[in-house]
């Protein structure tokens, strides 16, 4: 005979607030399909967990995930590896609130919302100690419709680098093709503020406005080895059917470059002033601000680092530490690319650049295809597209997708 056990409320109620709400995964393909380098090797260690973002991996392989949406009562997913098996086993849910960002740093979870961050305590295992009550450290953010994600970095001297996407394509004037006067928006969106790591209740009168011109930088990253911060930018559109005149269609579609910037305090990428043509290799003047498509601007703004090809959307982005990769992925950057160029007819990829001495040392590759079908001649819908980024305790690099939700664990075993 099966025995009714009956639980006060109270305990029930303390499971749930120390723990979430955890269920189990169940894995019936382990095997993915991605398109690596040789000797690489990729498999699913999750999956089915909807429009993931940004992740973080623990020092024990358990995974952090970030949730574009929290319409299952769930902003952020605490994925564990009960049996040690090499694959997420176990689902616990928390924080309500949608976002991007999340990194672990030293003995917390950061957790961004769409207008603030919140940090969590972990334990000895890297577990969330009290879901239901975060640390508020910055709060008030311009939160809009469009460009309302907030990604985060943080260096080794106790700050918090805040990214605020705008939610303007190019500064206009209401009703008008032309560009606002110095464009106001800069002061609180289009770029990347810092705050304390460790402070509470943090506003925009807090911070220091770290770098502008910025128009929404998805990836952001502190570079441990050259002791800056660098982020993605994904380039503006709408060239050819507000400036005609100036832009064909086909320019519509190749440019402008989607960039990834190096940052120092005071940097100013350009936004909305300017934008990087990467085929040109030039800055140019934006059609907003008197631009042609020929006038250029040779000083002033910040030249970026990185230059891809057009509408690839830079989503996330990674400096390699580990050891297990061959040598010449050490501190080179992955950048997750999370749509496609229709010159190109690529997309839905990891790219990779090597680095030297900090700075890039040649041209951008293809790393891992995730799209599942050949955009050249595409025959059904995309299968993967790249979200986020995380290096495991073991070298390994991790990939979020969010069209199905997996996170695919990508090994080295080739000589």
């Amino acid at each position: 005979m099966t025995k009714n056990f009956h639980y006060p409320v109270w305990l029930l109620l303390a499971a749930v607030c120390l723990t979430g709400f955890s269920v189990a995964i169940k894995l019936t393909d382990y095997k993915a399909d991605l398109k690596l380098p040789a000797g690489f090797s990729a498999s699913i260690v999750a999956d089915s967990l909807g429009t993931t973002r940004h992740i973080a991996v623990t020092d024990n392989g358990d995974i952090y995930v970030k949730m574009y949406s929290a319409k299952k009562g769930s902003g952020v997913y605490f994925l564990s590896d009960t049996d040690n098996d090499g694959r997420m086993d176990r689902k616990t849910g928390f924080a309500t609130y949608p976002g991007t960002g999340i990194k672990i740093h030293n003995g917390y979870l950061y957790s961004a919302s769409n207008n603030g961050v919140f940090r969590y305590k972990l334990n000895s295992k890297s577990e969330v100690v009290n879901p239901d009550k975060p640390e508020t450290i910055v709060q008030g953010l311009v939160e809009r419709k469009t460009g309302n994600t907030k990604s985060i970095a943080l260096d080794d001297k106790g700050n918090l680098y805040v990214a605020i996407g705008s939610y303007s394509e190019e500064c206009r004037e209401k009703d008008s093709n032309k560009g606002m006067p110095g464009c106001p928006l800069l002061d609180s969106i289009g770029g990347i503020w810092k705050f304390k790591a460790d402070k509470l209740n943090q506003t925009y009168a807090d911070a220091t406005h770290y770098a502008r011109g910025i128009k929404s930088a998805i990836g952001v990253e502190w570079n441990t080895n050259t002791r800056s911060l660098f982020a993605t930018q994904h380039g503006r559109a709408n060239f050819d059917d507000r400036f005609p005149q100036y832009y064909t269609a086909q320019q519509n579609a190749e440019i402008p470059a989607e960039t990834v910037y190096e940052l120092h305090e005071g940097a100013d990428a350009g936004w909305p002033f300017v934008y990087y043509d990467h085929i040109k290799k030039k800055k140019m003047l934006t059609p907003e601000y008197g631009g042609d498509g020929i006038k250029t601007v040779e000083d002033k703004y910040l030249d970026p680092a990185i230059a891809f090809p057009a509408h690839l959307a830079p989503n996330d982005l990674l400096f390699y530490n580990g050891d297990q990769f061959p040598a010449r992925y050490k501190n080179g950057a992955f950048v997750a690319l999370h749509s496609q160029s229709t010159v190109l007819k690529k997309g839905y990829f990891v790219a990779f650049v090597p680095f030297k001495n900090g700075k890039p040392a040649g041209e951008w590759e293809i790393f891992a295809e995730l799209a599942g079908v050949d955009l050249q001649n595409p025959s059904g819908p995309i299968k993967y597209r790249p979200s986020g980024l995380a290096e495991g305790p073991d070298g390994s690099l991790y990939i979020a997708d969010d069209v199905r939700g997996a996170i695919f664990k990508v090994t080295y075993k080739g000589k």
